[in-house]
């Protein structure tokens, strides 16, 4: 049997970026995440989703935050999807940026955000992602052991075109740190992330931050691993913990054989006519 061992974190994020380094390293002394395959963080893991702050505490590539997540991999031996975190460029731009290390703490990939989450949600959300966050302009996936694996970041979900070509491109897993909020966690986190499994016949992990009432930003939290049909394989509620799974990576084979949805699309007629 072909069996990923998945631990999600769904942390805690203090406005002490160190406070909050500190406690992820110490989430990786905990037997369950270092006998795991692959350890995924949230989105914005080491700073509070809150734009004012992302100048101040976004990081030069390979900086700080970077450096304990190489280390954290190889000193586990390990997988890491270092959720996501702001990251400054020589320009002063600044991305949302998720990497990925492999066992020995090297890095293997590196996702900006395509899409940029701004909403105005009558009685509901105001948030304005790129009034601070320049977006990305490339969809990514990488290679494991396991087979191929692609990244994307929270708003990203909502939009099938990237997760399409993903799928098209063999993926067996796709790696999601993300921070839904209050108003639309309970609206569509579990909607989106069945819908997405079920379409292209593979294995989903939302990797959230737990939730802080009185925090600059009020996360939805729920971190959620879904399978290729659809289903829900594990499922956090909104206080930190880590979520394990295994994930049987030949039953992803036989979904999407007995449903063989990418084979059956007819691009010969994906054409509108007017008129």
């Amino acid at each position: 049997m072909n069996i990923l061992k998945v631990a999600a974190l769904q942390s805690e994020v203090f406005m002490d970026k160190q406070k909050t380094l500190e406690h992820i390293n110490r989430l990786f002394e905990d037997k369950a995440v270092c006998d795991a395959d692959l350890v995924t963080l949230p989105e914005f893991f080491n700073c509070p989703l809150k734009p004012d702050l992302f100048q101040g505490m976004a990081e030069p590539e390979q900086c700080e935050t970077w450096q304990l997540c190489s280390r954290l991999a190889k000193e586990n031996g390990v997988y890491l999807s270092a959720g996501s975190i702001p990251v400054l460029d020589d320009d002063g731009r600044i991305f949302n940026t998720a990497y990925v290390f492999d066992r020995s703490g090297n890095q293997i990939a590196k996702y900006a955000k395509i899409h940029m989450f701004d909403i105005n949600v009558p009685d509901g959300q105001y948030f304005m992602e790129s009034d601070t966050i320049t977006p990305g302009n490339n969809v990514v996936t990488f290679d494991t052991e396991y087979g191929k694996m692609g990244l994307c970041i929270c708003y990203d979900m909502r939009f099938p075109e990237i997760h399409r070509l993903m799928a098209l491109d063999n993926v067996i897993v796709t790696i999601v740190p993300a921070a839904f909020n209050m108003t639309t966690g309970p609206a569509h986190w579990e909607i989106l992330f069945r819908c997405r499994a079920h379409e292209n016949g593979l294995f989903y992990i939302g990797t959230s931050p737990a939730r802080d009432e009185g925090g600059p930003y009020v996360s939805w939290a729920n971190t959620i691993i879904t399978g290729p049909w659809g289903d829900i394989i594990a499922k956090a509620d909104d206080k930190a913990t880590i979520l394990l799974a295994n994930l049987d990576l030949d039953h992803q084979k036989k979904i999407r054989q007995a449903m063989p949805i990418l084979t059956h699309r007819r691009n010969d007629v994906y054409t509108l006519e007017r008129g």
